[in-house]
């Protein structure tokens, strides 16, 4: 008997799949990867996959402001190179993750190997915002911030548009949530960087 899969309605996305008992390897996941790439998929360090549809249009354009902030000053500074929403990472817990946007120190960039960077390379970024949408799960973002830093994120960013508000996180330090902010500062890993919140909110 063949089993149709109904579409699931937004509000309920992401899910999960429980894929522990087969452990899906790199190699694998990227292949999924790319047979449903009108999906954005994540792979946790249990070995669950995440399935996330595309964005809806105001996040998306919310993201492109966020991107486009970012590759500008990127250009211009010249330490580190960005990476938009479809990139993924090989995290060291064994985690496939994809922030919204993220950044790398060059001298971290350029150690790896053109394979592994042409691959879900194995490292995570120094700075990674999450933006949150509709369909988000705080929560579930809020989790995702922490194994961002443990696994050794310098920075990160969670910016909720829904409640005007940014959750800030780094390694040893509490995080700090700024109420409706105009401008967040990426001092000191990201000299002179500043991001305009008018286009988030």
């Amino acid at each position: 008997m063949v089993q149709t899969i109904s579409p699931t309605p937004y509000d309920t996305w992401p899910f999960t799949v429980n894929l522990k008992s087969i452990r899906l390897t790199g190699a694998q996941f990227e292949q999924l990867c790319r047979d449903n790439r009108d999906l954005r998929l994540e792979l946790t360090s249990q070995g669950e996959l995440i399935v996330m549809p595309p964005t809806g249009s105001k996040t998306g354009q919310r993201t492109f402001s966020l991107a486009s902030q970012l590759a500008s000053w990127a250009l211009k500074n010249g330490t580190g190179v960005g990476f938009d929403s479809s990139t993924g990472f090989t995290f060291p817990d064994g985690a496939i993750l994809s922030p919204d946007v993220s950044w790398i120190r060059r001298e971290r960039w350029d150690a790896l190997t053109k394979e592994e960077q042409e691959g879900f390379a194995p490292i995570c970024p120094d700075f990674v915002v999450e933006l949150r949408s509709h369909s988000d799960s705080l929560s579930h973002l809020q989790n995702k911030m922490q194994e961002y830093i443990e696994n050794g994120a310098c920075l990160a960013w969670l910016i909720d548009p829904l409640k005007r508000q940014v959750h800030i996180y780094r390694p040893d330090h509490d995080i700090e949530m700024l109420d409706d902010p105009e401008t967040i500062a990426g001092e000191p890993l990201l000299s002179g960087f500043t991001l305009n919140l008018h286009e988030l909110w």
